[in-house]
Protein backbone atom coordinates (compact mmCIF):
# COMPACT_ATOMS: atom_id res chain seq x y z
CA UNK A 1 0.00 0.00 0.00
CA UNK A 2 2.50 2.82 -1.12
CA UNK A 3 1.70 6.20 0.14
CA UNK A 4 0.32 8.94 -2.06
CA UNK A 5 2.26 12.10 -1.71
CA UNK A 6 -0.27 14.11 -0.29
CA UNK A 7 -3.12 13.21 2.27
CA UNK A 8 -1.06 10.54 3.99
CA UNK A 9 -3.22 7.62 5.41
CA UNK A 10 -2.68 5.82 8.24
CA UNK A 11 -1.56 2.17 9.03
CA UNK A 12 -4.26 -0.44 10.52
CA UNK A 13 -3.06 -0.42 14.21
CA UNK A 14 -4.13 -3.45 16.16
CA UNK A 15 -6.13 -2.99 18.97
CA UNK A 16 -4.70 -2.00 22.68
CA UNK A 17 -3.21 -4.94 24.71
CA UNK A 18 -5.16 -5.19 28.02
CA UNK A 19 -4.57 -7.21 31.42
CA UNK A 20 -5.27 -10.72 30.85
CA UNK A 21 -4.15 -11.08 26.83
CA UNK A 22 -2.25 -13.65 25.92
CA UNK A 23 0.97 -12.51 23.99
CA UNK A 24 3.24 -15.13 22.37
CA UNK A 25 7.34 -15.57 22.40
CA UNK A 26 8.49 -16.58 19.66
CA UNK A 27 12.40 -16.44 18.31
CA UNK A 28 11.85 -15.34 14.36
CA UNK A 29 16.19 -14.33 14.25
CA UNK A 30 19.26 -15.15 16.23
CA UNK A 31 19.80 -18.12 18.65
CA UNK A 32 18.94 -16.95 22.49
CA UNK A 33 21.72 -16.58 24.89
CA UNK A 34 21.38 -14.07 27.25
CA UNK A 35 18.71 -16.37 29.49
CA UNK A 36 18.43 -14.17 32.18
CA UNK A 37 18.04 -10.84 30.62
CA UNK A 38 15.43 -12.77 28.76
CA UNK A 39 13.79 -14.33 32.00
CA UNK A 40 13.69 -11.01 33.86
CA UNK A 41 11.93 -9.30 30.71
CA UNK A 42 8.88 -11.94 30.83
CA UNK A 43 8.87 -11.19 34.45
CA UNK A 44 7.99 -7.53 33.26
CA UNK A 45 5.10 -8.10 30.95
CA UNK A 46 3.72 -11.02 32.93
CA UNK A 47 3.72 -8.33 36.32
CA UNK A 48 1.86 -6.32 34.09
CA UNK A 49 -1.11 -8.88 33.94
CA UNK A 50 -0.23 -10.58 30.78
CA UNK A 51 -0.32 -14.35 30.11
CA UNK A 52 2.68 -15.12 28.52
CA UNK A 53 2.96 -18.25 25.87
CA UNK A 54 6.78 -19.48 25.21
CA UNK A 55 7.25 -21.62 22.20
CA UNK A 56 9.16 -24.67 23.74
CA UNK A 57 11.89 -24.83 21.65
CA UNK A 58 12.59 -21.05 22.47
CA UNK A 59 16.53 -22.77 23.37
CA UNK A 60 17.28 -24.38 19.94
CA UNK A 61 19.66 -23.37 17.58
CA UNK A 62 20.61 -24.08 14.13
CA UNK A 63 24.03 -22.68 13.89
CA UNK A 64 23.71 -18.70 14.48
CA UNK A 65 19.94 -19.16 14.13
CA UNK A 66 17.07 -19.96 16.58
CA UNK A 67 16.85 -22.78 14.44
CA UNK A 68 15.96 -24.18 11.05
CA UNK A 69 14.05 -21.51 8.47
CA UNK A 70 11.03 -23.85 8.19
CA UNK A 71 10.88 -24.04 12.51
CA UNK A 72 10.84 -20.28 12.96
CA UNK A 73 8.48 -19.66 9.88
CA UNK A 74 5.87 -21.66 11.22
CA UNK A 75 6.30 -20.38 14.77
CA UNK A 76 5.52 -17.16 13.44
CA UNK A 77 2.85 -18.47 11.35
CA UNK A 78 1.27 -19.95 14.52
CA UNK A 79 1.54 -16.97 16.43
CA UNK A 80 -0.37 -14.61 13.64
CA UNK A 81 -2.97 -16.77 13.19
CA UNK A 82 -3.80 -18.01 16.71
CA UNK A 83 -7.14 -16.29 17.26
CA UNK A 84 -6.28 -16.24 20.83
CA UNK A 85 -3.03 -14.31 20.63
CA UNK A 86 -2.96 -10.49 21.19
CA UNK A 87 0.91 -10.00 20.70
CA UNK A 88 3.99 -11.42 19.46
CA UNK A 89 6.80 -10.50 21.41
CA UNK A 90 10.45 -11.13 19.88
CA UNK A 91 13.07 -12.53 21.90
CA UNK A 92 16.21 -11.42 20.26
CA UNK A 93 17.73 -10.17 17.25
CA UNK A 94 20.82 -10.77 15.86
CA UNK A 95 20.38 -12.10 12.46
CA UNK A 96 17.40 -14.10 10.40
CA UNK A 97 14.18 -12.54 10.24
CA UNK A 98 15.10 -11.68 6.42
CA UNK A 99 15.22 -15.82 5.78
CA UNK A 100 12.06 -16.82 6.79
CA UNK A 101 10.34 -13.76 4.86
CA UNK A 102 11.02 -15.58 1.63
CA UNK A 103 7.67 -17.04 0.34
CA UNK A 104 5.95 -15.37 2.95
CA UNK A 105 2.79 -14.35 3.01
CA UNK A 106 0.78 -12.22 5.70
CA UNK A 107 -3.06 -12.97 5.98
CA UNK A 108 -4.14 -9.92 6.60
CA UNK A 109 -8.12 -10.66 6.32
CA UNK A 110 -9.23 -13.14 8.73
CA UNK A 111 -9.68 -11.67 12.13
CA UNK A 112 -8.00 -8.71 13.85
CA UNK A 113 -4.35 -7.82 13.26
CA UNK A 114 -1.68 -7.90 16.40
CA UNK A 115 1.02 -6.27 17.70
CA UNK A 116 4.68 -7.51 17.04
CA UNK A 117 7.04 -6.08 19.42
CA UNK A 118 10.72 -6.28 18.40
CA UNK A 119 13.75 -4.03 16.54
CA UNK A 120 17.49 -4.66 15.53
CA UNK A 121 16.95 -7.61 13.27
CA UNK A 122 13.54 -7.05 13.70
CA UNK A 123 13.57 -4.84 11.16
CA UNK A 124 12.73 -6.83 8.58
CA UNK A 125 9.16 -8.19 10.23
CA UNK A 126 8.37 -4.63 10.53
CA UNK A 127 8.93 -3.57 7.26
CA UNK A 128 7.13 -6.52 6.02
CA UNK A 129 3.81 -5.62 8.21
CA UNK A 130 4.25 -2.22 7.01
CA UNK A 131 4.25 -3.03 3.34
CA UNK A 132 0.64 -4.86 4.24
CA UNK A 133 -0.69 -1.85 5.78
CA UNK A 134 -0.39 -3.04 9.86
CA UNK A 135 1.27 -0.93 12.45
CA UNK A 136 3.89 -2.36 14.97
CA UNK A 137 6.19 -1.96 17.66
CA UNK A 138 9.73 -0.93 16.84
CA UNK A 139 11.28 -1.70 20.60
CA UNK A 140 12.54 -3.87 23.33
CA UNK A 141 13.23 -7.29 22.67
CA UNK A 142 13.10 -10.28 25.58
CA UNK A 143 17.15 -9.81 25.99
CA UNK A 144 16.69 -6.00 26.22
CA UNK A 145 13.86 -4.81 27.93
CA UNK A 146 14.83 -5.67 31.87
CA UNK A 147 17.49 -3.12 31.52
CA UNK A 148 15.63 -0.46 29.80
CA UNK A 149 15.38 2.64 32.35
CA UNK A 150 12.02 2.59 34.31
CA UNK A 151 10.79 5.69 32.15
CA UNK A 152 11.24 3.36 28.69
CA UNK A 153 9.15 0.52 30.70
CA UNK A 154 6.34 2.76 31.35
CA UNK A 155 5.97 4.07 27.44
CA UNK A 156 6.21 0.39 26.30
CA UNK A 157 2.75 0.03 28.56
CA UNK A 158 1.50 3.05 27.76
CA UNK A 159 1.82 2.06 23.87
CA UNK A 160 0.37 -1.46 23.84
CA UNK A 161 -2.44 -0.08 26.31
CA UNK A 162 -3.79 2.59 23.40
CA UNK A 163 -2.19 5.69 26.18
CA UNK A 164 -0.78 8.63 24.43
CA UNK A 165 2.97 8.67 24.16
CA UNK A 166 4.94 12.06 25.26
CA UNK A 167 7.47 13.29 22.65
CA UNK A 168 10.76 12.31 22.61
CA UNK A 169 13.76 15.00 22.44
CA UNK A 170 16.98 15.21 20.71
CA UNK A 171 19.75 17.30 18.75
CA UNK A 172 17.69 19.29 16.16
CA UNK A 173 20.05 19.99 12.83
CA UNK A 174 17.26 22.89 11.33
CA UNK A 175 15.28 22.67 8.45
CA UNK A 176 12.46 23.18 10.14
CA UNK A 177 9.45 20.98 10.59
CA UNK A 178 8.03 17.43 8.60
CA UNK A 179 5.06 15.83 9.00
CA UNK A 180 4.88 12.05 7.70
CA UNK A 181 4.68 8.57 8.54
CA UNK A 182 7.06 7.23 10.79
CA UNK A 183 9.11 3.84 9.22
CA UNK A 184 11.65 3.05 12.08
CA UNK A 185 14.54 0.34 12.04
CA UNK A 186 18.07 -0.83 11.81
CA UNK A 187 20.26 0.96 9.47
CA UNK A 188 21.72 -2.24 8.44
CA UNK A 189 19.00 -4.26 8.32
CA UNK A 190 17.12 -1.64 6.33
CA UNK A 191 20.40 -1.11 4.07
CA UNK A 192 19.80 -5.07 2.78
CA UNK A 193 15.96 -4.41 2.20
CA UNK A 194 16.70 -1.64 -0.76
CA UNK A 195 16.22 -3.66 -4.05
CA UNK A 196 13.99 -6.42 -2.64
CA UNK A 197 10.20 -7.12 -1.91
CA UNK A 198 10.43 -5.85 1.39
CA UNK A 199 11.67 -2.25 0.26
CA UNK A 200 8.60 0.16 0.97
CA UNK A 201 7.33 3.49 -0.88
CA UNK A 202 8.92 6.28 0.76
CA UNK A 203 7.43 8.47 -0.70
CA UNK A 204 5.97 10.69 2.71
CA UNK A 205 7.84 8.95 5.07
CA UNK A 206 9.50 10.18 8.06
CA UNK A 207 12.83 7.36 8.49
CA UNK A 208 14.28 6.50 11.98
CA UNK A 209 17.64 4.58 12.09
CA UNK A 210 19.92 3.50 14.82
CA UNK A 211 22.84 1.22 14.56
CA UNK A 212 25.20 -0.59 17.06
CA UNK A 213 29.14 -1.94 16.49
CA UNK A 214 29.46 -0.67 12.98
CA UNK A 215 32.99 1.23 11.92
CA UNK A 216 32.02 4.31 10.32
CA UNK A 217 33.30 3.30 6.95
CA UNK A 218 30.50 1.15 7.11
CA UNK A 219 28.15 3.41 8.05
CA UNK A 220 29.06 5.78 5.33
CA UNK A 221 28.83 2.84 2.60
CA UNK A 222 25.08 2.38 3.92
CA UNK A 223 24.08 6.04 3.58
CA UNK A 224 26.33 6.47 0.20
CA UNK A 225 24.23 3.17 -1.21
CA UNK A 226 20.65 4.86 -0.01
CA UNK A 227 21.73 8.35 -1.81
CA UNK A 228 22.58 6.41 -5.00
CA UNK A 229 19.27 4.40 -5.09
CA UNK A 230 17.36 7.96 -4.52
CA UNK A 231 15.59 6.85 -1.70
CA UNK A 232 16.54 9.49 0.73
CA UNK A 233 15.06 12.08 -2.14
CA UNK A 234 11.33 10.76 -1.55
CA UNK A 235 11.81 10.84 2.54
CA UNK A 236 10.58 13.68 4.49
CA UNK A 237 12.81 14.09 7.32
CA UNK A 238 15.03 11.58 9.40
CA UNK A 239 15.11 10.93 13.08
CA UNK A 240 18.57 9.27 14.35
CA UNK A 241 18.82 7.59 17.72
CA UNK A 242 21.78 5.79 19.12
CA UNK A 243 24.92 4.98 16.61
CA UNK A 244 26.44 3.03 19.67
CA UNK A 245 29.76 1.46 19.54
CA UNK A 246 30.36 2.98 16.26
CA UNK A 247 34.34 2.95 16.83
CA UNK A 248 36.82 4.82 14.40
CA UNK A 249 39.33 1.35 13.86
CA UNK A 250 42.73 1.67 16.12
CA UNK A 251 45.80 3.84 14.08
CA UNK A 252 43.57 3.99 11.27
CA UNK A 253 43.10 7.49 9.64
CA UNK A 254 39.01 7.69 10.18
CA UNK A 255 36.07 10.22 11.02
CA UNK A 256 33.65 9.66 13.85
CA UNK A 257 30.51 8.28 13.01
CA UNK A 258 28.80 11.28 13.99
CA UNK A 259 31.08 13.47 11.51
CA UNK A 260 30.12 10.69 8.96
CA UNK A 261 26.25 11.33 9.70
CA UNK A 262 26.43 14.87 9.44
CA UNK A 263 28.52 14.51 5.95
CA UNK A 264 26.05 12.22 4.63
CA UNK A 265 22.79 13.82 5.52
CA UNK A 266 22.96 17.37 6.13
CA UNK A 267 22.65 18.71 2.70
CA UNK A 268 19.57 16.55 2.04
CA UNK A 269 17.78 19.81 2.69
CA UNK A 270 15.32 17.89 4.89
CA UNK A 271 14.54 18.28 8.51
CA UNK A 272 16.91 15.77 10.79
CA UNK A 273 17.20 15.40 14.65
CA UNK A 274 19.67 13.35 16.23
CA UNK A 275 20.69 11.66 19.20
CA UNK A 276 16.85 10.36 20.17
CA UNK A 277 16.43 7.59 22.90
CA UNK A 278 16.46 4.45 20.91
CA UNK A 279 18.18 2.04 19.80
CA UNK A 280 20.79 -0.59 21.17
CA UNK A 281 22.69 0.18 24.64
CA UNK A 282 20.59 2.82 25.10
CA UNK A 283 17.69 3.79 26.00
CA UNK A 284 15.14 2.52 23.18
CA UNK A 285 12.08 4.44 23.77
CA UNK A 286 9.51 2.68 21.93
CA UNK A 287 8.44 3.76 18.49
CA UNK A 288 5.47 2.91 16.52
CA UNK A 289 5.66 1.80 12.60
CA UNK A 290 3.28 3.65 10.63
CA UNK A 291 1.70 5.99 12.63
CA UNK A 292 1.85 9.61 11.68
CA UNK A 293 4.59 12.16 13.58
CA UNK A 294 5.57 15.91 13.55
CA UNK A 295 9.67 15.95 13.36
CA UNK A 296 10.77 19.36 14.60
CA UNK A 297 14.39 19.60 13.62
CA UNK A 298 14.19 23.20 14.69
CA UNK A 299 13.64 21.97 18.46
CA UNK A 300 14.78 18.48 18.30
CA UNK A 301 11.77 16.85 19.08
CA UNK A 302 10.27 14.12 17.60
CA UNK A 303 5.87 13.59 18.79
CA UNK A 304 4.38 11.02 18.15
Amino acid sequence: MPFPSQNLPSKIQPPPLKPGDLLRVIAPSGALREFEAFNRSIEIWRSHGYRIEIIPTIDHRWGYLAGEDGTRRQHLAAAWHDADCRGILCARGGFGSTRILENWHWQTNSGLPKWLIGFSDITALLWSLYNHGICSLHGPVLTTLADEPDWSVARLFDCVAGRPLAPIKGCGWGNGVAKGILLPGNLTVATHLLGTPIQPNFDGVILAFEDVAEAPYRIDRMLTQWRLSGALSQVRGIALGGFTRCYQPANIPSFSVEEVLRDRLSDLGIPIVSDLPFGHDHPNAILPVGVQVTLDADQGILAI
